[in-house]
């Protein structure tokens, strides 16, 4: 794909995001003016770039769509569900269509306009007053002439380009077309045809003739003009080799710190003294703008989730349509930012959760109003940072869970023994398990036991966790917590039997001094912390380290906090994580390395809000 067409796909793919954007909350406010003229415009920039790059399909759906909406915008046509719907499918066709570019797909193999999207758009358009839908006789539709709206749209587009009258063509005119938008002096001129008289042009394209005039008769002025630049498009490849090599430059600093501290311990006299204050210095100056080098470029990774957000409103009223269900969709902290691979990577998961939330959770309208509900569900997707953290929950008002029930299901198909899962809280967790499904029989929307499956490993791929609450009758709360930054970790380094090991602070709370002897309650042995016993679990016998002494306990904050007992604590520290690629350690989730080189094992976020549990499935 040439640089030119991948610039359109990119920014016509933003537009059509936003479209679907509007369109759903004009649904919900048919008289919204500004949005109207907002779907509008959107339509025409995208049909001009369209036509720039000849990509014909594409030019024909936004220019009948065009015509939907500026009669939608000056009245002639009334805001209906059907014109929302037609609006919909077009730009679900504009962005498959742009997607496919996106994936390289060359321009000549794109599909055509399908008949039913220009029929649709057709009918939408002549809805207005007395159709010539209406007006003639359908007594012989095989005879019928096709409605003026779905003929090759050529005569319009010409005349938005003031190209010369060509009535009899019924081809578009590329090179009118091709010269309308390109700045003048750029190809070489051509002899003017003679303009004609003729009839008065609709109102939509006399706006669009007028424009069209003004910004070629200003384009000798913008072509002396410098060009200000707000922004820059880069590579997602090449910013992360910058990354990489910002991180490495910020471990070398801190090895070398560490180096100038241990040299420091020495007497340096005669000439090797002001050497060392000056290679003190420069040391130093190294370190902090190799670390404000790091958080700059970390910085051009983040964006908001709002982008991953606009994707879900048109899914969620798609499949509640499908299961006969009426749903709103809230969504709230859209501006929260959070890395690029994060944003990338959430859209499978939170797909899977929204259709597990609108086909198991919420009820249908008359099993709501039995329960004294309101008739239309809520499904609420919200995001907001805490501490180092980015959270990220799905929850909605419907029937909840029945612990006792996935319980017995998990059992019945051998996931776990009878002992297993005796909290609520765990027995939430059963879904995530691989071929556990509720559902008896598979439907096209769920029932074969992956999808839940799939949302744990993506989220743990992250060094996330994911935790469910529920409430029988109430409704159901997804939650998950995720680092706002990949590559960088804030950490407590601890050891226990010589080994150093790195532990999110996202989840220490506090570290403790262990006694000798502890209290016992069912054979574990526990910890009274600000008045309420804690479990203490041993971060060394559950790696499957040497017994040592370990007289440091960590307060875990998790749904069932805990105590982790460990040798020593090093300190805090903020560690550029690997992650591990060829192999797969549980608990282990990357490695690291510290201030003074030494390797560092990185403890998974998951795995400390589990309780440090290492699930062994059953096998029949």
């Amino acid at each position: 794909m040439d640089d030119m067409l991948k610039e359109f796909v990119v920014e016509a793919l933003d537009l059509a995001t936003n479209v679907e954007e509007h369109l759903l909350s004009l649904e919900r406010n048919p008289g919204d003016m500004n949005t109207l003229n907002a779907v509008f415009r959107s339509f025409h920039t995208i049909k001009g770039g369209a036509g720039f790059m000849n990509l014909t399909a594409m030019v024909s759906a936004c220019h009948l769509t065009e015509n939907l909406f500026d009669a939608l915008r000056t009245g002639q046509v009334a805001v209906t569900p059907e014109a929302i719907e037609a609006a919909l499918e077009a730009s679900g066709f504009v962005a498959d269509q742009l997607t496919a570019l996106n994936n390289g797909v060359p321009p000549e193999q794109l599909s055509t306009m399908p008949k039913s999207l220009e029929t649709m758009l057709t009918d939408a358009i002549e809805s207005k007053g007395v159709s010539k839908k209406s007006a003639e006789p359908a007594a012989n539709p095989a005879k019928a002439p096709a409605p003026a709206p779905a003929a090759p749209v050529a005569a319009a587009v010409t005349a938005a380009l003031a190209a010369p009258a060509q009535e009899q063509n019924d081809n578009v005119d590329w090179e009118a077309y091709y010269r309308a938008v390109t700045p003048p002096g750029t190809l070489p001129e051509v002899k003017a045809a003679p303009v004609f008289e003729s009839a008065p042009m609709p109102a939509s394209v006399r706006e669009e003739t007028e424009a069209v005039k003004t910004s070629l008769s200003n384009a000798d002025i913008k072509q002396n003009a410098p060009v200000k630049e707000e922004s820059i498009r880069i590579d997602a490849v090449k910013l992360n080799v910058l990354l990489e090599v910002a991180g490495e430059s910020v471990q070398a600093a801190n090895q070398a710190a560490v180096l100038l501290e241990k040299l420091g311990q020495f007497k340096f006299e005669g000439q090797a003294a002001p050497l060392m204050a000056a290679l003190t210095e420069t040391l130093t100056r190294a370190s902090r703008y190799s670390t404000e080098l790091q958080r700059a470029t970390l910085a051009t990774r983040m964006q908001p989730v709002g982008r991953l957000f606009q994707k879900f409103p048109r899914l969620v009223r798609e499949l509640a349509r499908d299961l006969g269900k009426d749903v709103d969709l809230n969504i709230t902290g859209a501006e929260t930012e959070v890395d690029r691979v994060v944003v990338d990577s959430l859209y499978d998961p939170l797909v899977h959760m929204l259709r597990n939330a609108l086909d198991h959770g919420i009820e249908t309208s008359e099993e709501r109003l039995i329960a004294n509900k309101s008739p239309r569900a809520t499904i609420s997707l919200k995001a907001w940072q805490e501490a180092s953290s980015v959270m990220i929950e799905v929850s909605d008002d419907g029937k909840g869970m029945d612990a006792q029930r996935l319980r017995d299901k998990a059992i019945s198909k051998g996931l776990i023994n009878s002992h297993d899962a005796r909290t609520d809280d765990e027995a939430f967790q059963l879904v995530f398990l691989p071929g556990f499904s509720t559902k008896e029989v598979a439907s096209s929307v769920s029932g074969r036991g992956v999808g839940m499956d799939v949302v744990k490993t993506a989220v743990e791929r992250h060094r996330g966790a994911i935790r469910i609450a529920s409430e029988l009758g109430k409704g159901t709360t997804f939650l998950i917590r995720l680092p706002i930054e990949l590559s960088i970790v804030p950490t407590m380094v601890v050891r226990t039997d010589g080994a150093s090991l790195a532990l999110p602070m996202a989840t220490v709370q506090r570290v403790v001094e262990l006694p000798e002897t502890f209290e016992s309650v069912g054979g574990q042995p526990v910890l009274r912390d600000l008045g309420r016993p804690l479990p203490i679990k041993s971060l060394g016998k559950t790696l499957g380290y040497s017994p040592s002494s370990e007289r440091v306990g960590i307060v875990i904050a998790a749904p069932n906090p805990y105590i982790l007992s460990v040798d020593s604590v090093d300190g805090t520290a903020d560690l550029v994580i690997k992650p591990l690629t060829c192999i797969s350690t549980p608990g282990i989730t990357g490695t690291a390395r510290s201030a003074e080189g030494e390797l560092v094992l990185v403890i998974s976020l998951s795995f400390l809000i589990d309780g440090c549990k290492v699930r062994e499935l059953m096998t029949n």
